[in-house]
Order: structure tokens, then C-alpha cells, then sequence
């Protein structure tokens, strides 16, 4: 689409918008202070348990891990087609959840956390929760990872948050219909923090933590592949239903995406 293009051209405003958000800043012409550079308290840099822990097993040496990094991108594909009757163990969604946000230091005075992903700015502004229809030894309904209370360890925490009655339902309506990624073992969200990146950037801040959203995306599929499972990403969901349902205000925190997971349906040839 162009400006030129008169069938469009009343959407013409709101599309520019929307690349310029994706644009680089000219930093010369930046006036404005963020909150940082005003010596405003910075916010926490994770969330805190509200509920009852729970500690995972991180065995992660027992799991099968593919050994070729070259196969592991040669065989990544998004799937939406799991086998139900296989569950996943604890030990493959601990692996899934610390890859993707474990805290493995803290930069200075609880200024900044390295982790498994980058992020600018260090700020890592995402928390996940995670809906599980089937992990051996859990009981279904809705989780959110604790990364904080295990710095620098490879053991993992989750918080339980509350039941999902009639879950296929729920995250379904939850995925804007996508009845398939319902059938998945468990369905990770990412929600943003978003003054956890604006107190270092900005108004700039949002198009750093979609960029930072796409390092944590991968790193769940790389390692959903890696575990020999199967998963996909997605972009589509209801918005309020899922901040209403993962208990967030919408506003300061909100839902940003989606990742299924599970073990691939295997076709019988018989």
C-alpha cells in the first residue's frame, strides 16, 4: 500500500502511524526526560508471589535435548496439531519457562536481570503465565513463573492462580476461536510491564519491547524444539478476556502473546 493508493487511502493515517512506531527515534531531536534520566524510583523487576509456590523439578540434564544446534533451526516449524493423550512433564515446561525468562543475575543495586533472552536495556518488562490442560503432577488451571526467587539457579517456580473451569472453552474464547491451540498440553502467555521499559525509554519504549518479544517467542519455540516438541506463537487473541482472565488491570499490565505447546500428533500409518 502507498499513499497513491486512493482504495485505502482513508486508512493511510493510521498505517503510517503504525511504521513510524516501528522507525528508530532521531535521538538529536529527543527533548523530552525519561523517567531514569529524573532520577525516579525505578519499578520492581519482577513480580512477587501472591499465592501458593510451587517448585518444579529442573532435572534438565535427564531431558531428551536435541544435540545439533544447525538440525534444531533446520526443523523448527510452528505446529497446531498436538497429541492429546501425551502430557508434558513438569521437567519440559520448567526448561520452557526459564529459557525464556529465567533470571540468571542481577546488574548492580537490583538495577537491571540478565536472562536467557535480551532485552534493551536489560528491562525485561514481560511476565508469563501459563494455562496447563495437562502437565503430569499439576492440576489444571492457570500458573504464573516466579523467576525472581531463584536467581542465578536453574530451578524454576511457579505460583498457582486459580482453576480454569471448562478450560477448552476458556482459552479458546481466550485465542479468538483457535479451537486447536485449546488442545495444547499448555498455552504460555506474556504479558507486558510496560513501565518497566518506559522508565527507561519513554514514549520509545514500545517499539523496544516488541522487538525484546520476539527474542522471547523464539526462545520458546527453539526450545519447545529442542524438547522435541511441537509449538506456535500467536498474535491473535481476545484482549480483554485474556486481562481479565490472567487478573490484569490492562493498563500497566496487559496481555502481548500467546505460545502453545505440546507434543506433536503423531499420524497413524496403519
Amino acid at each position: 500500500m502507498t499513499k497513491d493508493d486512493t482504495r485505502n487511502a482513508g486508512q493511510w493515517d493510521e498505517i503510517s502511524s503504525k511504521r513510524d512506531l516501528m522507525k528508530c527515534p532521531d535521538f538529536s531531536k529527543i527533548s523530552t526526560q525519561s523517567d531514569q534520566q529524573k532520577k525516579l524510583p525505578q519499578p520492581p523487576l519482577s513480580h512477587q508471589a501472591r499465592g501458593e509456590v510451587l517448585e518444579l523439578p529442573t532435572d534438565f540434564g535427564e531431558l531428551t535435548i536435541r544435540p545439533s544446534y544447525a538440525e534444531l533451526l533446520d526443523v523448527r516449524r510452528s505446529g497446531r496439531k498436538y497429541d492429546k493423550r501425551t502430557p508434558l512433564t513438569q521437567e519440559q515446561l520448567a526448561f520452557l519457562l526459564w529459557s525464556a525468562q529465567g533470571i540468571q543475575s542481577i546488574i548492580g543495586k537490583n538495577y537491571a536481570t540478565l536472562r536467557p533472552v535480551p532485552s534493551g536495556g536489560a528491562r525485561h518488562p514481560f511476565e508469563i503465565y501459563v494455562a496447563v490442560r495437562d502437565v503430569e503432577g499439576l492440576a489444571a488451571g492457570l500458573y504464573h513463573y516466579l523467576p525472581a526467587l531463584h536467581i542465578g539457579e536453574k530451578r524454576v517456580a511457579v505460583e498457582y492462580v486459580k482453576p480454569l473451569d471448562d478450560y477448552a472453552a476458556v482459552v479458546t474464547d481466550m485465542l479468538a476461536g483457535q479451537k486447536w491451540a485449546a488442545k495444547a498440553p499448555a498455552v504460555v502467555f506474556l504479558s507486558c510491564v510496560a513501565y518497566r521499559a518506559e522508565w527507561r525509554y519513554g514514549t520509545f519504549a514500545h517499539r523496544v519491547a516488541l522487538i525484546d518479544l520476539g527474542h522471547v517467542g523464539q526462545n520458546l519455540m527453539l526450545s519447545a524444539t529442542a524438547l522435541e516438541l511441537t509449538s506456535c506463537c500467536m498474535a491473535a487473541y481476545d484482549q480483554s478476556l485474556c486481562d481479565t482472565t490472567l487478573g490484569l488491570d490492562g493498563d500497566e499490565e496487559y496481555t502481548v502473546y500467546a505460545c502453545s505447546v505440546g507434543s506433536v500428533k503423531r499420524i497413524s500409518k496403519s
